[in-house]
């Protein structure tokens, strides 16, 4: 990362692709008028990134998105992570390998963005809902609307300010089936472990800033109690289709690695 911001603060006024990200940013999601100074500051960024990940030939990436880009540098990783992401490119949020290998397989059984998201918040009191957030790094094709915007990071915006923390994306996921799908790595048993399953994403509103995904998934408590038992990390990688078979066939019958498929 401190490479990359090297590199960020080299790239030239003048470089085209420097020129190319400064247009496309704004074209991608609304940028608001109080954070327009602040689009170069990010589209450097993007362009150090794209540059390192061709250079070592990356398909996708995790990266370290807080808070030492923030106080350092001046601006958070989101619409970057989303910008990739939407490009096929799975970017994975607070360096979370597994997280953007989860996402990657989810890429590439449905050739469409996959996001990642915290298992989050209770919905109501609905058992069988949760509602499933991060900063903002959801990619446009997977919320599935032309209406984002930017902003800063709601957590870390309260204590290093939101200026120092503009680049979160903000949207609101639009409702139809996904799929849910974690990797994770079990250093006591030496194994690769994952759990799948499907579920639907709803309409209703949730107020708060980033991305917002309220999903519903039978036997959610189930779910829960199977992901805390066997250590799972509170990521989970999201896709916006049925690929349940797909991923399932691949992990038992090719990887042979040890799946729970969630009924």
């Amino acid at each position: 990362m401190s490479e990359i911001l090297y590199n960020a603060e080299k790239v030239a006024d003048d470089d085209p692709k420097f020129i190319e990200k400064l247009k496309s940013i704004p074209a991608y999601a609304k940028v608001p008028e109080q954070y327009q100074d602040k689009l170069r500051v990010q589209a450097k960024f993007g362009v150090a990134v794209e540059q390192w990940m061709a250079a070592e030939r990356v398909d996708a990436v995790a990266i370290q998105c807080w808070d030492s880009l923030e106080q350092n540098y001046g601006c958070a990783a989101c619409v970057t992570m989303s910008m990739l992401s939407d490009k096929l490119i799975p970017a994975a949020c607070e360096t979370d390998l597994a997280g953007a290998v989860s996402m990657y397989a989810l890429t590439l059984a449905t050739q469409q963005p996959a996001a990642l998201a915290d298992w989050n918040n209770n919905f109501a009191q609905d058992r069988n809902k949760c509602v499933c957030t991060h900063c903002g790094n959801f990619p446009k094709g997977f919320v599935g609307t032309d209406d984002l915007k930017l902003g800063p990071l709601g957590v870390l915006g309260r204590t290093l300010g939101k200026v120092r923390t503009f680049g979160a994306v903000y949207a609101k996921v639009a409702e139809g089936p996904f799929t849910f799908f974690r990797i994770s790595t079990d250093d006591t048993k030496g194994c690769i472990k994952a759990y799948l399953g499907k579920g639907e994403l709803t309409n209703d509103s949730y107020g708060m800033d980033g991305c917002i995904a309220v999903t519903k998934v039978d036997n959610l408590q189930k779910l829960m109690k199977y992901i805390c038992r066997n250590g799972f990390e509170h990521h989970v990688a999201l896709v916006r289709t049925d690929v349940v078979e797909i991923v399932q066939d691949a992990l038992e019958n090719y990887l042979g690695w040890e799946l729970y498929v969630h009924e």
